[in-house]
């Protein structure tokens, strides 16, 4: 589904990079600044068409330290026509970024959702590597040195909360039918010849519950990690996306604190790459929904940060301003908005940025 929030991001994305405002001098400590504290990058996805809005960007600057694009690196917005390329979102972005001293990090370059409608036809019928490889390398050439690091390949499990099931673990995509689990380890190869200095991701969710599919999602990645390993792929990191819930399965901190130890054996960085809370399915009260949102967040980051593999925590998204409506009809029918990020529509702080800030606050391990 075509978002709101991602015609917004289609339409502003050429627009020349405005000069964007002074960020003011806060009187308590940003985010960033309390992650940095803590060895920690703390940042948020934006999107070109929020640094348009005069009051947004000092805050952006102020809190975050990294920014990743939410929509402007998707390839149906890149690469609409197979070989034309519009990295003019990208470069507004970035240059928000370097004039605020704030790292990049690309998301997603190989994604089975968000492709152009002439891309899953042409890749069944030509079975051609160069289509999986061939963005991967123009993206990461052209920023090669100038990214943190690179969402390579994005959510390639089966969700067994979708109902997705099958032996080998994967998401039943084009990608794999076409050319097998070997898409995974193409763009890999593809992402690290074209910038040798990127840190490589795999970023997924859904390995916080306790629940069976969390149990299932666990296994199943450590399973295809274990393999790339193996096979000599360039994997550096585990992108964990952090999208949780207050009034549906919650984070199972015994499950989750043994998860992060494997990947830890395994010499793997670790990020929280789009952390947001799921509010729908409580009170129609915002302070109620408010608190239950920081507490299901404080208990994720309780276990997160006790990692020392850990190098960033970002959230998706900074206010509740550019969130897009609830999937359920007749919560829209009703007015009702999502409260999942730390800011408000109003750009008013809220229990959830007190949770971030107190668990940036804490020891961690050396």
């Amino acid at each position: 589904m075509i978002t709101r929030r991602a015609l917004l991001a289609a339409g502003l994305g050429g627009v020349i990079a405005p000069a964007f405002a002074q960020a003011p001098q806060p009187s308590y400590p940003g985010l960033a600044a309390l992650a940095a504290g803590k060895r920690l990058i703390f940042g948020t996805a934006a999107a070109s068409y929020e640094l348009h809005d005069a009051d947004f960007p000092p805050l952006l600057a102020r809190e975050s330290a990294m920014l990743v694009p939410e929509y402007e690196m998707k390839r149906h917005v890149v690469e609409p026509e197979p070989g034309h390329y519009d990295f003019s979102g990208i470069d507004t972005l970035m240059a928000f970024a370097r004039a605020r001293g704030m790292a990049f990090r690309g998301h997603p370059l190989v994604w089975y959702n968000a492709n152009p409608p002439w891309l899953e036809e042409a890749v069944s019928s030509s079975r051609d590597e160069k289509l999986v490889t061939g963005y991967v390398t123009a993206l990461a050439s052209r920023y090669r040195g100038r990214m943190h690091s690179l969402d390579v390949v994005n959510e390639a499990l089966a969700q067994p909360r979708d109902g997705e099931n099958n032996s080998s673990g994967l998401r039943q995509s084009f990608w794999l039918k076409t050319f097998g689990p070997s898409y995974i380890d193409m763009a890999f190869h593809a992402a690290r010849a074209a910038d040798p200095e990127a840190l490589l991701v795999y970023n997924d969710y859904g390995c916080e519950p306790g629940d069976t599919a969390g149990d299932a999602l666990r296994a199943n990645c450590l399973k295809l990690l274990d393999g790339m390993l193996a096979r000599g792929v360039p994997v550096q990191a585990l992108g964990m996306q952090g999208h949780l819930s207050a009034f549906g399965p919650k984070v199972d901190q015994a499950k989750l604190r043994n998860f992060l130890s494997e990947i830890a054996a395994r010499k793997l960085a670790l990020l929280v790459t789009e952390l947001d809370v799921d509010d729908e399915g409580g009170a129609w009260d915002v302070g109620t929904r408010d608190r239950a949102v920081a507490d299901e967040a404080a208990r994720f980051l309780d276990v997160m940060l006790d990692s020392p593999n850990l190098q960033a925590v970002l959230t998706w998204g900074l206010s509740d301003r550019y969130a897009d409506p609830p999937d359920s009809l007749r919560l829209k029918m009703m007015g009702w908005r999502d409260r999942k990020f730390p800011y408000d529509s109003g750009l008013a702080a809220k229990p959830l940025r007190a949770a971030l800030a107190k668990a940036f606050s804490g020891q961690r391990p050396a």
